[in-house]
């Protein structure tokens, strides 16, 4: 029969003392840099206002630069807006023109009543139309057996054609019906 010697006096083994989670130094840091970042407004704002008012009055702005005061390249000191757009002034050659029938009544031998309108196309510079401005564009109807018929159509807001059908009298049936621009004026709108 095996005995177990009996056990030991010993001293109980030191224990540590429960460690404390260490704490994080995240809010100290973040505390630290807003504290820095508001004394530098500070600090900006008070040399602002003190030159503002210590300025020689005559003396002109200084301007930024990119190299600061010894600099050779000047940024702006106005945002730059976009040029106001020019349009040049439009004739009868900005335009072509044609007329369309719409109605046609003929007697015989007696001619015809023919009722045109006009088909104008811009033939001009691209973007030559002021969208703000009114176009008064007139045209001279030949072939009506009482002569020349002159009408004034209306262009605005660049595609905008206002005018008022004619009614021509041909002396045949076989008389041919032609259409000329002999003037346009730009009204502003």
């Amino acid at each position: 029969m095996s005995t177990t010697p009996p056990p030991h006096d010993f001293p109980p083994l030191p224990t540590e003392p429960p460690t404390q989670p260490k704490k994080s130094r995240t809010n100290l840091i973040v505390m630290g840099s807003a504290a820095a970042v508001i004394a530098a407004i500070v600090a900006v704002g008070i040399v602002v206002a003190r030159s503002g008012e210590s300025g020689d009055s005559e003396s002109a702005p200084a301007k930024p630069s990119l190299y600061g005061s010894g600099g050779t390249v000047d940024l702006p000191t106005e945002p730059e807006s976009a040029p106001e757009p020019s349009y040049a002034a439009l004739d009868a050659d900005d335009f072509t023109i044609e007329l369309r029938t719409t109605e046609r009544q003929c007697f015989g031998s007696a001619g015809c009543n023919v009722t045109v309108e006009p088909n104008l196309t811009y033939v001009g510079a691209f973007n030559g139309i002021d969208p703000d401005a009114v176009y008064e564009i007139t045209y001279e109807i030949r072939g009506d057996e009482s002569g020349t018929v002159i009408q004034t159509a209306e262009l605005s807001n660049e595609t905008s054609l206002n005018y008022r059908p004619s009614l021509i009298s041909t002396a045949s049936s076989g008389t041919e019906v032609s259409v000329v621009i002999t003037d346009v004026v730009m009204q502003r709108g």
